[in-house]
């Protein structure tokens, strides 16, 4: 038996309510590619463990799992996960451990899966977990790709590419967009994402995230500089109204 791939996560938290349908263990891995201004997990950022130090003491963010412990752990969990909810990979970016989340999936005792992901992968690495999924919950920030460049540090190609190719799967799935102000609540922005989710066979349903200033407070921790580049206290515009008025189901979370 070839041995069982190791990955890092860096929390593991019981009776999430918002990262897939009911009450959810939701597993957060380490590391991403996309370095968003407004990221409110930067401690997930890096692929390794790394220290993070407050006035309450050190602590690691980052534990080393092979498939088979993570597995062990969450079914432990099964008799009750599967009736009330089930288990979400997120992060970081979890498609950046594709082996590793597809593995411990595999080794999962029938419970529902959820992914959420930025989309940022290769087609491989996204094709291997979501078709291992019962739900992914896609991120979807800016439509214009030196805007994302800019505010994400890459650009959308892929992850344009591989929200066509989720749409064309048969995984259900739902679309988020990360409401920052001045950023992605753009009027020319949200009317670019309306005109782009019109085009998918399958029309998802939209849920939009409000900012969470709390964020600000992880970066010094992680020893990381904390300017965020847009206006935090200026109230986002929601555009709800954007998307139920051109027929897209969408709600706030």
């Amino acid at each position: 038996m070839a041995p069982a791939v190791t990955g890092v996560v860096f929390d593991i938290r019981e009776l999430t309510v918002h990262d897939g349908p009911g009450i959810r263990t939701t597993v957060f891995l380490k590391g991403c590619h996309l370095r968003c201004a407004w990221c409110h997990n930067p401690e997930g950022l890096a692929p390794a463990p790394g220290l993070m130090r407050s006035t309450s003491g050190d602590r690691l963010a980052g534990q080393s799992y092979s498939s088979m412990e993570l597995a062990a752990i969450l079914n432990r969990q099964a008799p009750i996960l599967r009736e009330v909810g089930g288990v979400t990979f997120s992060g970081g970016e979890p498609l950046v451990q594709a082996g590793f989340v597809a593995e411990t999936i595999d080794q999962l005792d029938d419970l529902h899966v959820t992914l959420g992901t930025s989309g940022f992968a290769s087609e491989e690495d996204f094709q291997r977990v979501v078709r291992r999924c019962d739900l992914v919950l896609f991120d979807l920030k800016l439509m214009d790709s030196k805007a994302h460049q800019r505010w994400t540090g890459q650009n959308n190609d892929c992850i344009l590419k591989n929200l066509s190719l989720l749409d064309s799967s048969t995984t259900s799935f739902i679309v988020r967009v990360p409401l920052i102000s001045g950023v992605t609540d753009t009027d020319e922005n949200m009317q670019s994402m309306v005109a782009h989710l019109k085009t998918l066979s399958r029309r998802p349903q939209v849920e939009l995230m409000p900012y969470n200033r709390a964020a600000g407070g992880k970066y010094a921790a992680c020893g990381f500089d904390w300017h965020p580049g847009f206006d935090e206290a200026r109230p986002v515009n929601d555009q709800l109204e954007t998307f139920l008025d051109n027929g897209i189901d969408a709600s706030l979370i």
